[in-house]
């Protein structure tokens, strides 16, 4: 394994897009990009992200006994509060920059971060939208999705309707089996480009929180293991919030927000600005 220094060093270096990258995202509110990482920074984040799942996580039931959310993933959130090594990745400047770039905007803070271990034999992740959750005021948010390995399509990569953020119908539905079928259906009347790829080890893939995405079963006896970062504009603004979903969140991930005011917390430090 490569010293830290150096891994520290690449999680720095600067990941240039090019104009056409950042239009495809424009367009179409998600990108997968090649070589963000090396197999030294995976395994060596593989390995810290999934001794901190083991130590964190309480689901005992089995896997046939939970719902279609609890069949789809373990989810465990904020590990960078309670691992320094974790905490390297997602405070990563790379990843950060990539995002702000993306969004086009001056800089960009963490609302929160999630590791989902899609078990073998998880379900599906349903068909939703991020944004349902969080009581955000704009637009400006974006989630890098980080396989820990490569994900062929039997692992249950993440899968994305291209420009689907126009869509409003949808967007009040929590992830469920009435989302899967009510999105479903409205995507099937639509133009917009179901896509469904693997992933390379290194490739990170970048959506909005208005985007439409869904994740297929894992079909293998292995655990597709993800870790995700969500980032806000810098200068986002907490909205009164318009669900439960909503003001769970608020209290979760940005305690001592006030409504109308910059998400200026100790849980939301700026991780890039230019």
């Amino acid at each position: 394994m490569e010293p830290l220094i150096s891994l520290q060093q690449q999680l720095l270096q600067p990941y240039t897009l090019t104009d056409e990258q950042i239009a495809f995202y424009e367009q179409n509110k998600y990108i997968k990009l090649k070589q963000v990482f090396n197999k030294a920074i995976i395994d060596f984040f593989d390995e810290a992200i999934t001794q901190q799942v083991a130590k964190m996580n309480t689901v005992k039931t089995a896997l046939e006994n939970r719902n279609t959310y609890g069949k789809a993933f373990l989810q465990l959130f904020n590990l960078w509060r309670e691992n320094e090594s974790v905490k390297e990745l997602v405070f990563s400047k790379r990843l950060a920059k990539i995002a702000s770039d993306l969004m086009q905007i001056d800089g960009v803070r963490i609302y929160h971060d999630q590791a989902l271990f899609k078990e073998g034999g998880g379900g599906i992740t349903p068909w939703h939208a991020d944004q349902y959750y969080w009581p955000l005021q704009t637009d400006k948010t974006i989630t890098a999705w980080i396989p820990l390995q490569a994900t062929p399509l039997e692992l249950g990569p993440l899968e994305f309707s291209a420009g689907s953020h126009q869509i409003i119908e949808g967007r009040d539905l929590e992830i469920s089996d009435e989302s899967e079928s009510f999105i479903q259906q409205k995507l099937r009347i639509t133009d917009f480009k179901h896509v469904i790829e693997p992933f390379d080890l290194g490739e990170v893939s970048f959506h909005s929180g208005w985007v439409f995405h869904r994740a297929g079963a894992n079909q293998t006896n292995e655990v597709r293991k993800v870790m995700t970062i969500i980032y806000m504009d810098k200068n986002m603004i907490l909205k009164k919030p318009e669900n439960n979903n909503q003001v769970n969140d608020w209290h979760t991930w940005c305690p001592g927000a006030t409504i109308g005011n910059i998400i200026d917390t100790p849980n939301n430090p700026v991780l890039y600005q230019h």
